[in-house]
């Protein structure tokens, strides 16, 4: 099958509520699941909504442990919330959370980018929480999980910040609930969250997009992937940057 036939295989599915379908299972190259994942967004932004920037996942060793897949991926984000957001448990499909910096985008880039030359492409940055869905046999089926946008739910925003010279050392410290659940540095991250950014921004050329002014990229998470169930109540604190918060109603 051609590329716009399989977009409208997966756009046909997805309005069933079928979000990674059977009949592709072990079937796609990473770059047809790609293009399924750019063709749908498409069709989602001329249905009305608004792609806002990017998302950067498998970036830390510990998330490459967990699902298996040791390369970065990318994913849309179209939606985003501000801390404290309360979840109904209705609102998302089996979910989970993961800490990263968000960092917002005051001029445009493309290709071969630098360290320095993405540093200097951040105007701000964010404590946030990914909010992910795992709609489907995402570990089982690294390629249709791409195609269904890579988990991408809705990102929670904290307050921003000037970028810190140091994004390397920043701790994030994980609660739910009032317990600890875990802790992660900023060099989990590629080495260096800014890392994500010269990544994107090569690999979106290689399809022929570009990172805007304006946008948002979330550059992966500095911890493993955690659940979200009712009750919860989430908080990670980012050292030097902020905290973010978010709950799901019992």
């Amino acid at each position: 099958m051609n590329n716009d036939s399989l977009i409208e295989a997966f756009w046909q599915s997805r309005q069933q509520g079928v979000y990674f379908p059977p009949a592709y299972f072990g079937k796609l190259t990473v770059d047809q699941s790609y293009a399924i994942q750019l063709g749908l967004i498409e069709r989602r932004r001329a249905a009305g909504e608004r792609q806002i920037g990017w998302k950067v996942g498998l970036t830390a060793p510990a998330i490459q442990q967990q699902f298996g897949f040791h390369e970065p991926v990318f994913g849309c984000v179209l939606d985003s919330k501000p801390s404290g957001h309360v979840f109904a448990p209705t609102d998302l499909i089996a979910p989970g959370f993961e800490n990263e910096l968000c960092m917002r985008l005051r001029v445009d880039l493309s290709g071969t980018v630098n360290l320095d030359e993405a540093r200097a492409a951040i105007d701000v940055v964010y404590p946030s929480l990914e909010i992910i869905e795992t709609r489907g046999p995402f570990t089982e089926q690294i390629a249709l999980a791409l195609a269904d946008n890579a988990q991408q739910k809705t990102v929670i925003l904290g307050s921003p910040v000037a970028l810190p010279a140091d994004l390397t050392t920043i701790e994030a410290r994980v609660t739910v609930n009032n317990q600890q659940v875990g802790t992660g540095t900023g060099d989990a991250v590629l080495g260096n969250p800014l890392n994500s950014i010269v990544w994107l921004a090569a690999k979106l050329g290689a399809y022929g997009r570009r990172l805007k002014a304006g946008e948002i990229v979330m550059t992966g998470s500095f911890t493993r992937q955690f659940p979200i169930a009712p009750g919860d109540k989430i908080e990670t604190v980012f050292s030097g940057v902020g905290t973010v918060k978010t709950a799901m109603s019992a």
